[in-house]
C-alpha cells in the first residue's frame, strides 16, 4: 500500500469518525436540563443492588466486562514492560548511589508514608460506598510505598517491594476478576453477573453484591501493576548501566 492510498484511508477513515461525532453531539440532551435518561437509569440500577456509589455500581456491575478489558489493558502494559525492560548481555548491575534529599523532605516522606498507604487501601475497601474504588485506591497505595525512596534509600525501597511476588499478585488479581465472572456463568446466570451474593444492607461493607469482590480485585491488580512498572523503570534509571558505564 503505498503513502498515498494509506492517507485516503486515514482521510475517509477521519470524516467517518468525525460525522459520528457530529452526529451524537447534536443529539445530546441540553445541559442543564432535567431528562438524564442515563444517569436516572444508573442511579436506579445502583440502589436496587444495594451500592451506595453509583459509579462503583456502572464500573462493577452493569458494565463490568467494560471494566475487564480496561484492567487488560493495563495487565498487557505490565507485560510489555517487563519484557522490553528487562537486563540484555550488555548491561550489568550497577550499586545504586544514594540520592542528595533535603532532611525535611525525608521526614515528610517517611511520616507520610504509612497514612497515605492507608488511605490507598481504604479508598479501595470503600469503593463501593464512597467516591474512589480500585482504581484510585490502588495507584494510591502503589505511588505511596516509594515513599520510602524519598525518606530512606533504594535499597530500602527494594526490601518492603519484591518484585516478583508483585507481579504474582498482579497475575492472581486478574485471574479472580474472571473466575468471579466465571462464577456467576457456572451458576447459570450471565458472565460477570451481579447475582452470586445476597445485596446486603445499603451503605455497608457487605452490601452490593459482587461489586466490592471486583473492586477489591482491581485494587490489587493496579496497586500491584503501578509497583512493577515503576520497579522497571527505576531498575533502568538507578541500577542497570551498559558495560561503558552508560546509564
Amino acid at each position: 500500500m503505498t503513502r498515498g492510498v494509506r492517507l485516503i484511508v486515514l482521510a475517509l477513515g477521519g470524516a467517518g469518525l468525525a460525522a459520528l461525532l457530529v452526529a451524537a453531539c447534536l443529539d445530546l440532551p441540553g445541559f442543564g436540563g432535567t431528562w438524564h435518561p442515563y444517569g436516572d437509569r444508573a442511579v436506579e440500577a445502583s440502589l436496587s443492588r444495594r451500592t451506595a456509589n453509583a459509579i462503583a455500581s456502572v464500573n462493577f456491575d452493569q458494565r463490568a466486562f467494560d471494566t475487564l478489558g480496561e484492567m487488560s489493558i493495563l495487565f498487557a502494559s505490565v507485560v510489555g514492560t517487563v519484557v522490553l525492560l528487562r537486563q540484555t548481555r550488555d548491561e550489568k548491575r550497577g550499586k545504586p548511589e544514594p540520592e542528595e534529599v533535603a532532611l525535611p523532605v525525608r521526614r515528610y516522606a517517611l511520616i507520610v508514608l504509612p497514612v497515605a498507604v492507608l488511605s490507598g487501601l481504604y479508598v479501595i475497601a470503600h469503593g463501593q460506598l464512597s467516591p474512589g474504588g480500585g482504581f484510585q485506591g490502588g495507584v494510591v497505595a502503589a505511588t505511596a510505598l516509594h515513599l520510602l525512596y524519598l525518606g530512606a534509600d533504594y535499597r530500602a525501597l527494594e526490601r518492603v517491594r519484591p518484585v516478583g511476588l508483585f507481579e504474582v499478585g498482579d497475575a492472581l488479581a486478574a485471574s479472580a476478576y474472571v473466575v468471579t465472572g466465571l462464577a456467576a456463568v457456572l451458576a447459570g446466570t450471565a458472565f460477570l453477573a451481579n447475582t452470586l451474593l445476597p445485596y446486603g444492607t445499603f451503605n455497608t461493607l457487605a452490601s452490593g453484591g459482587t461489586v466490592p469482590l471486583l473492586n477489591a480485585a482491581i485494587g490489587m491488580e493496579v496497586a500491584c501493576a503501578a509497583v512493577v512498572l515503576l520497579a522497571r523503570f527505576l531498575d533502568q534509571a538507578v541500577e542497570i548501566e551498559k558495560e561503558n558505564g552508560e546509564r
